[in-house]
């Protein structure tokens, strides 16, 4: 059977914890589960830390090229993942469970995890982490989808040519750095801890879908920041997220809110009752999480841009994309926004580290620098403050975390995105039900309080961080995110969901 042809990686952050239709039944109210997500690359860049702001960049640099080449490619059912995430969580699959770390990523929408069989992929990680390969014969529970089953022709829009049966039904892609994944679907158990009251959890169980990657090549076979998989969400019928909505499991609403001060964070599924998000519209029939962007302020100051800078359409518009270290804008609107962030200090003296424009500054950026004002459609407005669009390296030193798009991708040369650099330090929600998307400032280290509709409970979901905790010491910046997901009749159907 020929290999299925590349399709558009979607975007935006973190983590696909809602992801399953459930195995077994338990008699009470609809639970919620935890998976704990660490960061992969520092939460912040100060310190003795100063030599990874290279590895930011190229992070950044990887995913935006992936992202923009693969935006040429027609859309289909299904976005695969674009790059390593900024965050990994441990996840068990089969049975019995096996633990693998898979890379967290907003803007994928499969889980996959590296076969036994697999070419080219790396046999350890630069992270110090032991990893493993799935097997299919060695999981009970586990079995290949056919080509000929309902997931797979909902996954490329009908029956694939040659499929007879038995044949496992397959995934392919390139990307536009060259680098590739290749594999087979598989449905087998996912053992994560199941929330069963404010603080409370218990061992749950479920029944997923997920790729089995056989073959990787190019960045996803470099061993030096290697994982297990990725762990990804979008909007197509084949994430995770989209399966629970067709099974009656979640509703397609998550949110996310990650504390880069003290650390720590909150990743829910749910509808989010306290605190009250305001929204804004998501740009229909677009692969990524895009908004209509109205005005830019900076200091109370309304910067005077020409309309086009505002349109959405092929490769211009503005994106959010948590999965994203920094923020990048068109050329003519960063060089407006540096200029107001810096009219009152023209004395300062800049020097370039490693492509960062980088200044000394000994007093507190947020008392000598101004906010910028992000305004979105339907009157929501996002405030970046000086210390999240700078960022400290070294005593006294600060880095702009603004970039020029113009120098990072011809393509993406007109497109604002927005990544963790200022979502940060806020609530973000994505409801995906209504098409909108929202934030509020808000404190990271906290609790939110989720609300099952089914059942009418809701869970307190507190921030967790347990960086000093991990077994890696070295990397002090290793984040928790306390990630949960509430959904409803979470026991009540072992089958896999059909897709329409």
């Amino acid at each position: 059977m020929a290999p299925p042809p590349p399709w558009l990686a979607a975007l935006l952050f973190l983590l696909l914890p809602a992801l399953l239709p459930a195995v077994g039944s338990v008699s009470g109210a609809a639970a919620a589960g935890i998976f704990r997500v660490r960061r992969k690359l520092p939460a912040g860049v100060g310190g003795d830390t100063g030599a990874n702001i290279s590895a930011l960049r190229a992070h950044d640099g990887r995913r935006h090229g992936r992202l923009l080449a693969a935006a040429d490619l027609p859309l289909g059912g299904l976005g695969l993942p674009t790059d390593t995430g900024l965050y990994f969580t441990e996840i068990k699959l089969g049975t019995p469970p096996k633990r693998y770390y898979v890379q967290v990523d907003t803007g994928s929408d499969i889980l996959w995890v590296n076969c036994i069989s697999c070419s080219k992929c790396p046999r350890k990680s630069g992270l110090g982490l032991d990893l493993t390969f799935y097997d299919p014969k060695a999981s009970s529970s586990g079995s290949t989808v056919s080509c000929d089953q309902g997931f797979c022709a909902a996954t490329y829009g009908g029956k694939l040519p040659g499929c007879t049966a038995n044949v496992p039904c397959e995934y392919s892609v390139m990307y536009g750095d060259g680098s590739s994944t290749t594999g087979f679907f598989i449905t087998d158990a996912l053992q994560f801890d199941q929330v069963t009251g404010d603080g409370q959890t218990q061992p749950g169980n479920a029944t997923i879908t997920f790729g089995c990657g056989a073959q990787q090549g190019g960045d996803l076979g470099n061993s030096n920041q290697a994982l297990d998989g990725i762990l990804g969400f979008g909007q197509a019928n084949t994430s995770m997220l989209s399966q629970l909505a067709a099974a009656g499991k979640a509703k397609k609403i998550f949110a996310h809110c990650l504390d880069t001060i003290k650390g720590g964070g909150i990743f829910a599924i749910g509808n989010v009752v306290q605190p009250k998000v305001k929204t804004t519209p998501l740009v229909a029939d677009m692969p990524h999480y895009n908004v209509n962007l109205k005005s830019i302020d900076v200091g109370g100051t309304t910067l005077q841009l020409p309309a086009h800078v505002f349109e959405t359409g092929e490769k211009k518009g503005t994106i959010i994309d948590s999965g994203t270290t920094l923020t990048y804008l068109p050329e003519l609107v960063f060089k407006q926004v540096m200029d107001v962030v810096f009219s009152k200090h023209r004395d300062i003296a800049f020097h370039n580290l490693q492509d960062f424009l980088c200044f000394q500054y000994s007093g507190s950026v947020d008392d000598g620098f101004p906010t910028i004002t992000f305004h979105f459609e339907d009157d929501l407005a996002l405030h970046v403050y000086p210390h999240e669009y700078f960022f400290p390296n070294g005593n006294d030193i600060y880095c702009v975390g603004f970039q020029n798009g113009a120098l990072q991708s011809k393509d993406g040369k007109d497109i604002v995105l927005m990544g963790d650099l200022v979502l940060s330090n806020k609530l973000v929600v994505y409801d995906l039900e209504n098409q909108v998307i929202g934030w509020t400032d808000y404190n990271c280290s906290s609790s939110i309080k989720i609300k099952d509709d089914k059942t009418g409970t809701t869970y307190t979901v507190e921030s967790h961080d347990i960086s000093s905790g991990w077994k890696f010491h070295w990397h002090k910046s290793l984040v928790l995110l306390l990630v949960t997901m509430v959904w409803s009749y979470l026991y009540t159907n072992t089958h896999l969901p059909k897709f329409i």
